[in-house]
């Protein structure tokens, strides 16, 4: 598919996960919505003892938990990339406090729509939400003190211009911290082409050299991982996409899949 029958087909899916989350809390990827395919709570990482969490705004769909990591203080200037319903972006206000912004960056209309609404009950008036792509990002340069990111920027069909305008848009001396999904080895044909697990975060994702190389090569400096978590999927997903050969292969270690969470800065 090219890349914006891609973005149409995560639109579609995301944008139901956000109407039916207000119907069903216990799985954002119930039988109504995704029916046998990816369950997104696969992924995901608790935030519950997180100050700032609000329960309305979490529809476990990260892989991680950015903000331990992305070195924010109280007054920065901080950007989520994909923020949803807005889980990570009432976490960063809790930690900017009053004197600092948080802008969500989403290109689904239902859940701009719900973080603004999760917004409004808190009464927040330094976050907001942004409708938007991340590869054509609706601001100006060198605005952010930080970006982050969870789970999401393996959906951009060109993370090469994503992390160039991520580079754009962070001051010089700033940094990003995202969390992310990457392969190790290869996926087998039938995954890299199915686009139910491009939108459940499997086939979009990059081999995890070839995503810090990326990083680097769009102007990125001392990248670190910070964690890293292998992801285990249903034997029955992988039966439905994988041979009797591929499958021994993925098992005996050659393949895997992974959330990592990495940060690096732009230059000053």
């Amino acid at each position: 598919m090219n890349p914006g029958e891609l973005k149409n087909i995560v639109k579609e899916k995301y944008g139901k996960i956000a109407m039916q989350a207000d119907n069903d809390k216990s799985s954002c990827c119930g039988s109504s919505c995704c029916g046998s395919e990816v369950d997104y709570t696969i992924f995901s990482e608790s935030y519950e003892k997180k100050e700032g969490y609000n329960p309305d705004a979490d529809l476990n769909l990260g892989c991680g938990v950015p903000t331990d990591f992305a070195g924010i203080s109280e007054g920065d200037h901080v950007l989520d990339l994909g923020s949803g319903a807005g889980n990570d972006c009432f976490v960063v206000r809790a930690i900017v406090g009053e004197t600092g912004t948080v802008t969500g960056l989403d290109m689904t209309e239902p859940m701009i729509l719900k973080a603004r609404l999760n917004c409004l009950k808190l009464g927040f008036k330094n976050v907001g939400f942004v409708i938007g792509d991340i590869e054509d990002m609706p601001f100006d340069e060198k605005l952010f003190d930080v970006v982050i990111s969870n789970c999401v920027l393996n959906l951009v069909p060109d993370k090469s211009l994503a992390f160039c305008e991520i580079f754009r848009v962070l001051k010089p001396g700033a940094h990003f911290c995202v969390s992310d999904v990457v392969i190790k080895g290869s996926l087998s044909e039938k995954m890299q082409k199915d686009a139910e697990l491009y939108a459940g975060c499997v086939s979009g994702a990059s081999e995890m050299n070839e995503y810090l190389k990326i990083i680097a090569d769009s102007g990125f400096v001392n990248a670190k991982v910070h964690k890293q978590k292998e992801i285990k999927l249903p034997e029955s997903l992988l039966a439905e996409y994988n041979d009797s050969a591929e499958l021994s292969t993925y098992h005996a270690g050659e393949t895997g899949i992974f959330s990592i969470t990495v940060s690096a800065e732009r230059p000053v």
